[in-house]
């Protein structure tokens, strides 16, 4: 399982989030919604210090991770974080 992020993403977090080098950004199951594998649950993110990185992507000194008790979320799947060219907002997407 591997987080990959497009150029386009790397930006967004820099400008929305204002990301910076050391930064640690968190993708996370959440209660609420629903997602390609698991109804009721939706994919959260935020800028939060790790407790235990289960998988992690580091771009230009950011880190993008998973904490090891939300593996289960991505059923195997790498994410994929991209931006809706239509809403300029990110857009997440699963492959095998």
């Amino acid at each position: 399982m591997e987080i990959k992020l497009s150029k386009e993403a790397i930006g967004w977090f820099k400008q929305e989030m204002e990301a910076e080098s050391g930064d640690y950004i968190r993708f996370y199951a959440r209660y609420g919604g629903s997602s390609p594998f698991h109804e009721g649950f939706s994919l959260g993110m935020n800028r939060e210090q790790p407790h235990e990185i289960g998988v992690e992507t580091v771009v230009d000194s950011i880190h993008f991770y998973i904490e090891k008790a939300d593996e289960w979320f991505f059923n195997a799947h790498h994410l994929i974080v991209n931006v809706d060219t239509n809403t300029d907002e990110l857009s997440y997407t699963y492959e095998k």
